[in-house]
């Protein structure tokens, strides 16, 4: 796969399976823009892909809840760089867990679902929104939205993260391919099963009996992502090791 000159803004890019995907965009010969609620973290996650690929990856603070800032993550993308190649919708989390809550449905404040929400579909949206207009300018792109196995199961507790991830995975990866066809851009959406990012994913279930390392779910997006990928367009990829065909599982 070759990513030479190719311009990438990747959301939650600060850490985890986002930061991973920069570093190896980078290998590839590609440059990420990494936004992230956290921006100190953005930069310094930045300047490390830059020790071994010198301007290669530039970070930005950006809360993917405020469509201003991520206007303002494309404008800057578009004025550094002058395109965008690629989009890739890595920031999300449950929202109990992120939020540091616990208890059933109906206890839980209604907030906390609200934050699951704006960041786990809004968030997706917006920059979908967003770098659209840019993809549709220069007539080519790919957006690659990040779903979960729990949008194909739902969740007693995190349900605003599965009713979110259920809608990126269907309604918005399709909706986003359907409008792009016109403008030369692809939507495909990538969608996990547990993967080695915390301990108590390796307590999931799978057909396959482990869950994802990090560098397997994002090898897929970077697939998805490249020239190699091209006939890929409005579908969901369900790399779950074949969790959603057990019966019995927890």
């Amino acid at each position: 796969m070759d990513f030479h000159e190719k311009i990438a803004v990747v959301t939650g890019a600060a850490s985890g399976m986002g930061f991973l995907f920069c570093k190896k965009l980078a290998d590839l010969g590609g440059v990420a823009v990494l936004a992230d609620v956290n921006g100190e973290a953005a930069r310094s996650a930045a300047d490390d892909i830059c020790k071994n690929h010198p301007g290669h990856a530039v970070g930005i603070a950006c809360d993917v809840r405020s469509y201003d800032q991520v206007s303002a993550v494309r404008d800057f993308a578009v004025e550094r760089f002058g395109r965008i190649d690629l989009l890739v919708n890595f920031a999300g989390g449950a929202e109990t867990r992120m939020l540091g809550v616990s208890g059933e449905f109906p206890d839980i404040p209604i907030s906390v679902y609200d934050w699951g929400i704006d960041v786990n579909l809004k968030g997706q949206f917006y920059f979908g929104h967003a770098v659209m207009k840019q993809m549709r300018e220069q007539k080519s792109g790919v957006i690659v939205n990040i779903g979960s196995i729990t949008g194909e199961e739902g969740c007693a507790v995190n349900v605003a993260y599965s009713v979110s991830k259920s809608g990126v995975m269907n309604g918005l990866t399709k909706s986003l391919a359907l409008y792009g066809a016109k403008y030369g851009v692809r939507c495909v959406c990538v969608s996990p099963g547990p993967v080695l990012t915390r301990p108590g994913m390796a307590a999931m279930k799978t057909a396959v009996g482990r869950a994802a390392s990090p560098d397997e779910i994002v090898d897929m997006v970077l697939y998805v992502a490249s020239d190699e990928g091209a006939f890929l367009d409005g579908v969901n990829i369900l790399m779950d090791g074949g969790r959603n065909i057990m019966r019995n599982k927890d």
